[in-house]
């Protein structure tokens, strides 16, 4: 029952322990790289610059300890959206560029090419990316690193406890969802529904008792939060104190430096 398996591809919200060198970096670190690797592939331009980094991002996929079709299993849902996106840009490419083939009014030009591989291999990148974030960075880093850098805006009056716990709620959310799609649509299953007959309402099938699993989730949360007398950050103290080695300044400086050489390679035309 394959088509039931939905949290199998679901790869971002997923934490690996095995405890490799990107593991131990510090959070606020792999925060500030996931920053600049987000800068630096949505404002790159050249295609080149997005192969280089998607290399060194799979590269650090190994170095992780992390088997890279694992990594890479969340690419597998958006598929479809890929090809539509790449046929969204090829068409578009019409009077930019040399024609490379002609039928009608269907016109593939270099252009539509260029711009469809580079839309592709962003989306492709960024989630290879968050997911490999998400595999070296446990709930308890990542909230420790996002709340001590927001910090400093707490005397402006800036939630940053708050925030990060809401970030980190979202950001966790998304396997459960999965798996609760999935029993949602084995459960349709025993019922006598077929999956494979009307794709579309089938998916609307699951989106509407997922919405409404999802508010009860959130409800039970907010709930069991009260209980235990949660007022956000006001007042908390901090057992964990996070400090920054030059293992985590060497590797911001490494990811700042391939986002900016993207960023000028996209200016200077380079391909």
């Amino acid at each position: 029952m394959s088509e039931f398996e939905f949290l199998r591809d679901v790869t971002i919200g997923q934490y690996l322990p095995t405890n490799s060198p990107l593991h131990r970096l510090d959070p606020r670190a792999k925060l500030a790289m996931i920053a600049a690797l987000m800068i630096g592939v949505l404002l790159g331009d050249s295609l080149v610059g997005l192969l280089v980094i998607l290399v060194v991002v799979m590269g650090s996929v190994v170095l992780a300890r992390v088997p890279p079709g694992y990594a890479v299993r969340g690419l597998r849902p958006v598929i479809p959206f890929f090809l539509l996106l790449a046929a969204w840009q090829v068409l578009g490419g019409r009077g930019m560029g040399r024609t490379l083939w002609q039928w009608r009014w269907i016109v593939i030009t270099t252009a539509g090419v260029h711009a469809a591989a580079t839309m592709v291999l962003r989306f492709a990148i960024l989630i290879v990316a968050l997911s490999l974030f998400s595999f070296t960075t446990s709930t308890s880093e990542l909230t420790h690193g996002i709340e001590t850098l927001l910090r400093p805006w707490q005397r402006f009056g800036f939630p940053a406890h708050e925030l990060a716990l809401s970030l980190l709620i979202a950001l966790r959310f998304v396997p459960l969802l999965a798996r609760e799609a999935e029993r949602i649509a084995k459960a349709q299953a025993s019922r006598g529904g077929d999956p494979r007959a009307g794709r579309m309402l089938h998916l609307l099938s699951l989106i509407v008792p997922l919405f409404i699993a999802a508010l009860r989730r959130a409800e039970r949360l907010a709930l069991a939060m009260e209980a235990r007398c949660y007022v956000g950050g006001r007042g908390r103290t901090h057992l964990i104190r996070l400090h920054a080695g030059w293992r985590d300044i060497l590797a911001v400086a490494a990811t700042s430096l391939l986002a900016a050489a993207t960023l000028i390679a996209g200016q200077l035309g380079v391909p």
